[in-house]
């Protein structure tokens, strides 16, 4: 039998007299593995002798060309294979398996290769073969004989000997070569093949010869590589060494190398011990960061060099972000060198400056916080997955629970319900065929004779069946008396109907059984457990489908109301941004974070009109962005003429910005908007507004305590500012008519002492606010009503005095303190004699006043101590400048419009409406509320204009307005709603006399509602047309913001908060267009009937002739944002202004 051995190379090249070998189908396969193999467990092994060849090594391996084969008795030829190699060493293993079949070759486990790292080094006989760690560096063949040495590096190879000239094989021997760092020898296999073997496997002198040329290149530009390393090495050492002389010589004790420090580069630091405050420790450390102690720390032990003087040094990755690397020197302890507590730093050249290192760490946290809102958005949805998983399980557990209940009481009725069943009624019904069961055709007959559908013109049948236990399931017209094909449901064991002269909602007549419905028993139904059960899973999947269309409904509306809400807000923000345009505006206009922007300025509208110059003067985040205020710009002309402009890059963290203009770059004349400063807010940005924390101290809140108007603003602002991530508490009386049901969460929070009088607080929720009720123990408030006591003004006067205790004792300090009105006016002279230099130092007072008429003197007084003040318009503001009491302070007061809740007031959820509607659905969903209305109040259901008056009956709202246009709107055809009702009694009995005699002429087009009706209310700003608004005076007004909010008209006088929402569809639209508005209603001037008469024809003509124009009216003022949103911003510049104020 032959053997063969197969050695499988990689490469061949001449190198130094010898070949290395590239992969060739040779007989032997020759594996360089890293772990050890213990031979000692293997079957006796058989010893294969090598003859030594005398003499000295070749110079070279020369593959013999002949194709030979090894047999049972040949020699193994000793070769010598020298390599020069690095440090690392590897060793190989050749192994031939022995087996039971005689004639097998197999090396012993004391023969063994050995990798040595020498060059031209004679070497030992061949012996036995065993397997070492590849860290070994030696390769050699030894056993007792000492007749062979192989010797074999991995990396540089320089020789390859043999030392025998001739070695019977199949192939070639050679060197596996790896191109990597590590070495050549990674790799080769000697396996053992019992096989015949053909010239495949020859390795030629062409394919050594064609190989050669391009090795050579390679190994030459590597030495040329090394060499060069070389050089450039001692050039560095002898460089340091210079300069490490010089520094001593000059007594400096630290130098770095390169002395060029650059970023993305390893330097060396060098310390002179000696020079040192270290000198007489043992150990030295470096601790440091780089760019102002803000990047990447560091904590390096340094070593001691041979250099002249005591150097020790450690070498640094300066990153590619650095522009600066600072740092101290310790002893691993507590003993520092600190460059005289000045740091040492050492500037990097070529990087980033410190502003662009700023944009990167901003970047940077960006990406942060992105990657944490994914995250937690993530948490979130996964919490609100399992909520849903959780609350599904509940439901099906409750609608399972309930189909059983509904099972039992069917169980409990079914005798009955089969007693009041019958077969037939002579002369009255029969069904045909009289024995069935479900799913059967029958056939019903009916004499219309017997009842009252005698001389109906159709008959018609409205059924269900088991007691209509699954409502109207059987709608079907009688032909000539006879109800023909109908199939009985399934479950039926009663089936239920009502005979009628039309099909359901159209049906005028009815034929019931005298109210007692028809019920027919079906005679094949027999309820056995299996029909019970069925029955079970028939109701327990109706309640399941029942939940999930509700569900779904739920959820579609959520998410409508969501959309809109966002879509109005967003709508909100641009008018908001646009409403100064006249005066200045940006390009883009919304304004992002980390973007270049253009700001344009009108000078022609402001104080600064003429000036031969305009100054742009910017900073961030109200004045106080880590990079101060930007170098003032001078404005360059725009290219419309009138405008100049200045551009400017907006920080990545920037969440506001701030701006004021001036005459020159050192000042003069500004423009500061009446110091409150121009702001647009920044979107995008990576940091967040700091939350303000506004404390409301008043006397009404709604809906818990609310009188009038003032407690709406109390809470929609509070929510409104709430909702824009900021701090709110309100302080208000525990009333002893407190409606509590509103309140959430209400819980006794402490006990007080102040001015002799304990006073306990109570804590709760209402509508979404932190509330703290002040209940004093002398009984202030527990009289039964907010107003109307005759010491009032004691009564509010201590309970302003204890809410600022209660701030200061429990160690409140917010930035905001807002009162209002006459009722808790003296918050803001208690507070600036008693509590702004006493532990409330931060705080600012804002005073609002909702109406002059009643405490002008309270007012007055805090008019003068409030750092700011508003009142509820701003051509309300402008009425009442002149008065006394407010005209010391216009350089402090300002108007700001109030709105609505947009929540309470809201037709797409409004459960007192008949049909949600919102603008897409306008005149649909008003339609049915005006049938509702009509229906509910006995009016005429008709397509007529329909005027609504909700209002207090007092001299104020213009009650003589009111009759006549009551008495003009009839005489148009139209139909009048009055819902309201007079605190003076003469006021209330003659509208009682008005009412009475409109319900007898006009009963029909005219009803007055004298008492408060909130679901009312909801249903006439709904159902009307247009709502009359005809107030003398109105500082405000919330009817017709609501009134639009419905899609009604308003009509109303051009006074206070009524001039400033209502624009005209005639006269204001250009007036509507400077606050980035359409018109939206109807006005007139004067407070006489001529001038009522002017605006509702107006408006009744419009309806009349021009339903479509009237129609997209309706559309257009349901689209105006009336809510908080654009106030909660106005009030935020206010709050802000009194924080800068002295």
């Amino acid at each position: 039998m032959e053997m063969s051995m197969q050695l499988n190379c990689k490469t061949v090249f001449p190198y130094r007299g010898g070949y290395i070998c590239s992969p060739c189908k040779a007989g032997w396969g020759v594996s360089f593995v890293r772990a050890s193999a213990d031979f000692s467990r293997k079957r006796q092994q058989k010893k294969v002798s090598v003859a030594r060849t005398k003499g000295t090594s070749g110079k070279g391996f020369v593959p013999s060309k002949k194709n030979t084969r090894m047999k049972k008795g040949d020699t193994l030829t000793s070769v010598v294979s020298e390599v020069s190699g690095g440090d690392k060493k590897q060793t190989v293993e050749v192994n031939v398996d022995d087996t039971d079949k005689e004639g097998e070759l197999e090396f012993s486990q004391e023969e063994k290769f050995e990798a040595v790292d020498r060059i031209d080094e004679n070497v030992g006989d061949v012996g036995d073969l065993s397997l070492l760690d590849e860290t070994v560096g030696e390769l050699s063949l030894l056993d007792e004989s000492n007749q062979a040495t192989i010797s074999v590096f991995d990396e540089d190879v320089e020789v390859l000997e043999s030392w025998k000239e001739e070695f019977p094989y199949n192939g070639g021997v050679g060197i596996v070569e790896d191109s990597s760092e590590e070495g050549l020898l990674e790799s080769a296999e000697i396996d053992e093949n019992v096989k015949d073997t053909d010239t495949d496997g020859d390795i030629t002198e062409e394919a050594v010869e064609e190989s050669s040329s391009a090795d050579d290149d390679r190994i030459n530009e590597e030495a040329a590589g090394l060499l060069k390393l070389e050089l450039e090495a001692n050039q560095r050492r002898q460089e340091i060494e210079r300069i490490a002389e010089e520094k001593l010589s000059q007594g400096i004790k630290l130098f770095v190398y390169p002395p060029v420090v650059k970023p993305d580069q390893d330097i060396e630091l060098f310390l002179n011990k000696n020079l040192s405050t270290l000198s007489e420790e043992p150990d030295i450390l470096i601790m440091g960061a780089f760019n102002d102690w803000k990047w990447k720390s560091f904590s390096i032990r340094l070593n001691k060099l041979h250099l002249k003087g005591d150097w020790w040094s450690c070498q640094l990755y300066v990153p590619k972000e650095a522009y600066k690397v600072d740092f101290v020197f310790f002893n691993g302890q507590n003993v520092y060198d600190n460059n005289d507590q000045k740091d040492f730093c050492i500037p990097v050249d070529g990087g980033m400056d410190a502003l662009a290192f700023e944009d990167f760490l901003l970047e940077e946290k960006r990406k942060e916080l992105e990657e944490l809102a994914r995250a937690q958005a993530e948490r979130e949805r996964q919490a609100e997955e399992q909520r849903r998983i959780e609350a599904d399980r509940a439901a099906k557990e409750e609608d399972r629970a309930r189909a059983k209940a509904e099972i039992g009481k069917m169980r409990e009725t079914l005798p009955q319900l089969l007693k009041n069943a019958v077969k037939s009624v002579d002369n009255v019904w029969h069904i045909e065929p009289s024995e069935f069961k479900g799913k059967d055709l029958i056939r019903l007959y009916y004499n219309r004779s017997s009842g009252p559908l005698a001389n109906a013109n159709e008959i018609w049948i409205h059924g269900g069946h088991n007691n209509w236990k699954y409502g109207l399931s059987i709608v079907e017209r009688l032909v000539k008396s006879v109800l023909k094909g109908v199939v009985v449901p399934d479950q039926a064991l009663v089936l239920d109907w009502v005979f009628a002269d039309g099909p359901p909602k159209k049906a005028v007549v009815y034929d019931n059984n005298r109210k007692q419905d028809f019920h027919a028993i079906v005679p094949g139904a027999i309820p056995d457990e299996q029909y019970w059960v069925e029955e079970e899973q028939l109701i327990y999947r109706k309640f399941q489908e029942e939940r999930r269309l509700r569900e779904d409904a739920i959820r579609a509306k959520a998410e409508k109301t969501a959309q809109m809400k966002a879509e109005t807000k967003e709508r909100t923000l641009k008018g908001f941004l646009l409403s100064q345009k006249h005066i200045v505006f940006t390009d883009p206009l919304d304004v992002q974070a980390g973007s270049t922007v253009t700001i344009f300025y009108n000078p022609s509208n402001t104080n600064l009109n003429g000036k031969p110059e305009v100054w742009f003067r910017c900073s961030f985040n109200r004045w106080s962005h880590r990079n101060g205020p930007l170098p003032p710009q001078r404005m360059l002309p725009a290219e419309n003429g009138t405008h100049v402009k200045a551009s400017f890059k907006v920080p990545l963290d920037a969440y506001m910005m701030d701006f004021v203009f001036s005459e020159s770059e050192h000042g003069g004349v500004f423009d500061n908007k009446f110091g409150m400063d121009y702001h647009i807010p920044v979107f995008g940005s990576i940091a967040k507004e700091p939350p303000l924390h506004i404390i409301h101290i008043a006397v009404e809140m709604a809906p818990i305590a609310k009188v009038g108007g003032l407690g709406d603003v109390v809470t929609s602002l509070s929510r409104a500012v709430q909702d824009l991530n900021h701090n709110v508490d309100i302080i208000l009386p525990k009333y002893d008519c407190l409606n509590l049901s509103n309140v959430k969460d209400f819980d006794y929070h402490k006990s007080y002492s102040w001015g002799g009088t304990e006073i306990k607080v109570w804590h709760g929720k209402v509508e979404g606010l932190s509330v703290y009720f002040l209940e004093p123990q002398n009984g202030f408030f527990q009289v039964g009503c907010v107003y109307g006591r005759g010491n009032d003004g004691e009564r509010f006067g201590f309970f302003c005095h204890a809410a600022l205790e209660f701030l200061l004792q429990n160690g409140f300090h917010p930035d905001i303190i807002h009162c209002h009105d006459w009722s808790s006016a003296p918050v803001a002279w208690l507070f600036k004699d008693n509590y702004a230099h006493y532990g409330l130092s931060k705080a600012r007072v804002v005073f609002t006043i909702h109406n002059l008429e009643f405490g002008a003197h309270s007012i007055g007084k805090a008019m003068a101590y409030a750092d700011k003040a508003t009142t509820v318009s701003p051509t309300y503001s402008r009425e009442i400048a002149g008065n006394p009491v407010i005209a010391p302070h216009l350089h402090k007061f300002h108007g700001i419009i109030n709105g609505i809740d947009p929540d309470i007031w809201d037709p797409y959820n409004d459960k007192f409406i008949p049909v949600s509607y919102s603008s897409e659905n306008v005149v649909e969903g008003k339609r049915a509320s005006k049938e509702t209305l009509q229906q509910r109040l006995s009016l005429k259901k008709a397509d007529l204009p329909l005027v609504g008056i909700i209002t207090r009956l007092t001299h104020q709202k213009g009650i003589h307005l009111i009759k006549h246009a009551i008495w003009r709107t009839l005489e148009r055809g139209g139909q009048v709603v009055l819902l309201g009702s007079a605190p003076d009694p003469r006021i209330q009995n003659d509208f009682v006399n008005l009412a009475n005699e409109l319900h007898s002429a006009h009963h029909d087009r005219a009803r007055l509602c004298l008492a408060y009706d909130e679901p009312l209310s909801h249903l006439i700003y709904a159902g009307a047309d247009f709502i009359l608004v005809p107030s003398i005076f109105e500082p405000c007004g919330l009817t017709q913001l609501t009134a639009m909010r419905y899609g009604s008209i308003p009509v109303v006088r051009k006074t206070g908060g009524l001039y400033d929402t209502v624009f005209d569809v005639d006269h204001d639209k250009d007036r509507a267009q400077a606050q980035g508005l359409e018109p939206n209603g109807f006005s007139f001037d004067g407070a006489d009937t001529g001038g009522v008469d002017y605006a509702l024809n107006r408006a009744i003509s419009a309806w009349y002739e021009g339903r479509d124009w009237f129609n997209s009216l309706c559309k257009r003022v349901m689209e105006q944002d009336w809510s908080w949103n654009r106030p909660a911003l106005d009030y935020l510049e206010l709050y802000h202004a009194a924080r800068k104020a002295e």
